[in-house]
């Protein structure tokens, strides 16, 4: 029993800051300040009469005087029962004080048991006339009666009426509405609310800020005779106050308020409605959004792959290592933004399913072809033809320097053998032997002989020229016709050769039986000459010969078979010397004999000159072999410092890629605090991710050197650019994943309301079943999370039943497996409301009236201008058969805005 005897301080009228809490509490300023304002009483005094017998008068009666008419307790708890609408005890009538308190104490009883906390009022005051306490007493009764429950935007009481009063009157000028007391003194806030619900009543353009009085007399007078509300307020009193009483000034607003409450539903389903469409129209602008970004990627996809399927191979190394370079400016330029638009249309498309998930609409379907596995698949298409490109472009850069040194080596090899078969044609054409003298004919045998030695030693130059002339063939050489016209030729000629020497050889042994002297010391001359002139051929061809290695151990090789030929020199100067040696002992014994040599050895060409000539011509090629070789060294030696460098780099940062995954895996699984400091936490880690992009961006150079050199292995590292550059993109893609997450999580839990404790108790549980980290959870694992949550999915019937309806939920798929944000989207929608189809068409029945249709001039009366338009544009015409012209169906339109599945 609320004590109505308790009495610290007595009631003091006088201005309020409070429009009371849960339970209407009688402000306690009264009694502190102990002031008594004449003018504040008497505002209030006229005010609550007004208001008291704007009630009463609906059972037939009023007061005349607020002390005195409520002494005896009967029109007081006439007054409560006309405004709560429930009946009181029935009251007593005798005369006696004793039944006057009863009554008085069985009326403050009825507003205790509406939650109001009675301070400092009793029944005996009330009784006795005490004018403070009545009044106090009646503010009470407003307050919990006619302001408690009004709200705006989740405000209450005094502050709800506030924001109602300065919503309204935001359009009009002069008015500032910030409090309930000087801000109504000159009367045009009153005219203000009025206009806005009932322009016709108002002529508001007219008023004048300084004439409050006529201001106030108007609003007064046109509240009472149109809209129902008595004069509670004196315009003289109010003018020339100060400071207006703010309870007489709310009690009367509060009437206004009442008085409008159709208009105030009619707004909040206005409200409500502009709510749907906006989350609505955003849907849509992001459904657009990704349409676009998608379309741009995957056209740009198309028209990438087949520049890389290209396979047309140029004939040039230039030509193919400027395609190189174009490459490299795709992988440098081109693609990484590319990346980022996949990453952020990932992030875009998760972020919208979570936004229409969470304003209950349907899940978005992008057109065809546009989903993200669309998307992604196209992505490998494009890596996959990126991939071929690459290995086709070195393949072709190693093909075309393999032919440039065939080609280069067929050239000189012909060259040498044209050279050496000049004239020989004719040598084999002449028949000089048909006049010669026995011993010449013995000198021509012989020669001929040499000549054959020398022919069947130029064999192998011809095979092997042949062989060259095939492999350039076989490896699609873009001059090969000029080449086999070449070796055609030669090879031609060399049957001709081949041809004439069987000839000129028969028509010598024809001969043969007439020739008895030869001279010896020229055959043996001749037949070590040939060959080691043919040695000193081969040689200079040798030590002329184009090379080319990719490795260090490669030209290490060449360097010592050099080394080696370099070693055989000192034998084949004694073999020089040796053969020289004949040359002079023949012409020693020809001195001695006083025999006139013929000019020249007749069994060779070869004359100790051309064998000086090619000797001096080997010393002089073997430094220019070393300086060859020691360059290609030099050569292989810094590809391997760029060997070197690449895999000391790709060493760390390969590693250093993995390490984050991991991390990030963890991150993703182990998060702690708040959704924001996880966030945080994870831009500041992808922040220092980014940080790293100068050591992949270093990587690249060095990558870039070793491909300018033609490196094409590396053994000191098993990472490869290609290797480093998909591990780079996943950790990016990765972290940007993880915090949509978490941002997704962020916005479910904002938009359903669930606090951070939920919201960390849902993450703890979902860890602590996570037992191998995966980042989802098997149905027995996924069970017993739900059981720790208090979910009866035990092995029974009905707990089987509840587990797979919550599991069809969860895994539409059957997968086999629950995610988090599964998990999460579960509980929100299980813990929290959503707005319904049904809401909206309330909300839309509200604005039309009760009718089942709503026109377009009543959707731009309610609506702001877009959100109007927006309906109207949609909205199909009604077809009932209460239709008029103009008729629109919005029950089909709230329908559809949240798909079937919601009827």
């Amino acid at each position: 029993m609320v004590d109505y005897h308790t009495a610290n301080q007595p009631y003091q009228p006088g201005p309020s800051n409070n429009g009371g809490g849960p339970y209407m509490a009688q402000d306690d300023e009264w009694d502190r300040d102990m002031l008594l304002d004449p003018a504040w009483e008497r505002q209030q005094r006229k005010t609550f009469t007004a208001w008291c017998n704007s009630h009463l008068r609906k059972s037939g009666t009023q007061i005349e005087n607020i002390d005195e008419d409520f002494r005896d307790g009967l029109k007081l708890m006439l007054l409560l029962e006309v405004i709560s609408g429930e009946r009181l005890p029935k009251p007593e009538r005798g005369k006696m004080r004793v039944h006057k308190i009863n009554n008085v104490n069985k009326a403050l009883d009825f507003i205790a048991s509406k939650g109001v906390k009675l301070v400092s009022i009793g029944a005996e005051e009330i009784v006795d006339g005490n004018s403070k306490m009545t009044l106090g007493m009646i503010w009470t009764i407003i307050l919990r009666f006619a302001i408690q429950d009004i709200s705006v935007e989740e405000t209450s009481a005094k502050e709800g009426l506030l924001l109602w009063c300065q919503r309204k009157t935001a359009p009009y000028k002069n008015v500032n509405v910030q409090n309930f007391h000087i801000s109504w003194k000159d009367g045009l806030a009153f005219n203000a609310l009025i206009h806005r619900h009932r322009p016709e009543l108002i002529e508001y353009e007219k008023l004048r800020k300084d004439d409050p009085v006529t201001n106030l007399n108007n609003a007064f007078e046109v509240a009472e005779k149109y809209l129902d509300i008595p004069k509670m307020l004196d315009a003289e009193d109010i003018v020339n106050t100060a400071r207006p009483d703010e309870k007489a000034i709310m009690t009367y607003v509060s009437s206004f308020y009442h008085a409008f409450s159709g208009a105030q539903k009619a707004e909040t389903a206005a409200n409500r409605i502009c709510k749907v469409l906006a989350v609505n129209q955003e849907n849509e602008h992001l459904m657009e959004d990704y349409e676009k970004l998608a379309s741009d990627l995957l056209e740009w996809i198309r028209r990438t792959i087949p520049w890389l399927e290209d396979r047309v191979p140029e004939k040039t190394m230039h030509e193919m290592q400027q395609k190189l370079e174009d490459f490299r400016d795709y992988r440098r330029v081109q693609k990484p933004p590319k990346v980022q638009e996949k990453c952020q249309l990932e992030i875009n498309f998760n972020t919208l399913q979570t936004k229409l998930r969470l304003s209950n609409r349907p899940a978005f379907m992008p057109s065809e072809g546009k989903m993200v596995s669309d998307i992604n698949g196209c992505w490998q298409h494009l890596e996959q033809a990126e991939k071929g490109h690459e290995e086709w472009l070195l393949y072709e850069i190693r093909r075309l320097e393999r032919l440039d040194h065939l080609a280069e080596k067929f050239r000189q090899k012909a060259s040498i053998h044209e050279a050496w078969t000049e004239g020989k044609e004719a040598l084999l054409k002449q028949k000089d032997y048909e006049s010669a003298t026995l011993s010449d004919i013995k000198a021509l045998i012989r020669k001929h002989e040499a000549f054959e030695s020398d022919l069947a030693a130029h064999q192998d130059r011809v095979e092997q020229i042949a062989a060259i002339a095939q492999e350039l063939n076989e490896l699609d050489y873009y001059d090969s016709p000029s080449v086999n016209t070449r070796c055609q030729k030669i090879c031609d000629q060399w049957d001709l050769l081949g041809s004439l020497t069987h000839t000129r050889r028969e028509s010598l042994e024809k001969t043969e039986k007439q020739l008895e002297t030869i001279d010896q010391l020229y055959l043996e001359y001749a037949k070590r000459a040939a060959p080691f002139n043919n040695w000193m051929e081969g040689a200079m061809e040798d030590l002329q010969d184009m090379f080319i290695v990719h490795t260090i151990e490669e030209i290490e090789g060449l360097i010592a078979a050099h080394e080696q030929f370099k070693s055989t020199l000192p034998d084949a100067d004694k073999e020089r010397e040796a053969i020289l040696g004949i040359q002079n002992e023949a012409q020693k014994i020809a001195d001695y004999n006083n025999i006139k040599l013929s000019s020249g050895n007749p069994y060779t060409s070869i004359t100790p000159q051309s064998i000086n000539s090619k000797w001096e011509k080997v010393e002089q090629l073997v430094p220019k072999r070393d300086g060859a070789l020691q360059s290609e060294q030099d050569k292989q030696q810094s590809n391997e410092h760029l060997r070197l460098q690449f895999a000391k780099q790709a060493n760390v940062v390969g590693p250093w890629i993995q390490t984050k995954m991991e991390e990030i895996g963890r991150i993703a699984i182990e998060m702690n605090g708040t959704l924001e400091d996880q966030l945080n936490n994870l831009k500041q880690y992808e922040q220092r991710i980014i940080d790293y992009k100068p050591n992949i961006d270093k990587l690249e150079q060095q990558h870039q050197l070793i491909q300018e050199a033609l490196i094409f292995d590396n053994k000191h590292t098993n990472y490869t650019m290609e290797h480093i550059r998909v591990g780079w993109e996943h950790l990016l893609t990765t972290v940007a994943r993880t915090i949509n997450e978490v941002e997704n999580q962020i916005l479910t839990r904002d938009a359903k309301g669930i606090s951070q404790e939920q919201m960390h108790e849902f993450r703890v549980s979902f860890n602590h079943f996570d037992k191998d980290h995966t980042g989802a959870l098997g149905p027995e694992e996924f069970k017993a999370c739900l059981i720790s949550l208090g979910y009866d999915v035990e092995n029974d019937k009905a707990g089987d039943a509840e587990f797979n309806r919550i599991m069809a939920i969860v895994d539409p798929n059957s997968t086999g497996s629950v995610t988090f944000q599964a998990f999460i989207n579960f509980m929100s929608r299980e813990t929290t409301d959503t707005d319904s189809a049904d809401q909206v068409i309330a909300s839309f029945k509200v604005l039309a009236g009760d009718k089942n249709y709503i026109t377009a001039a009543e959707l731009r009366r309610e609506l702001p201008p877009d959100q109007a338009e927006y309906c109207i544009a949609r909205m199909a015409p009604y077809q009932g058969p209460d239709a008029v012209a103009g008729a629109l169906d919005y029950m089909s339109f709230s329908t559809a805005l949240y798909g079937e599945s919601d009827l």
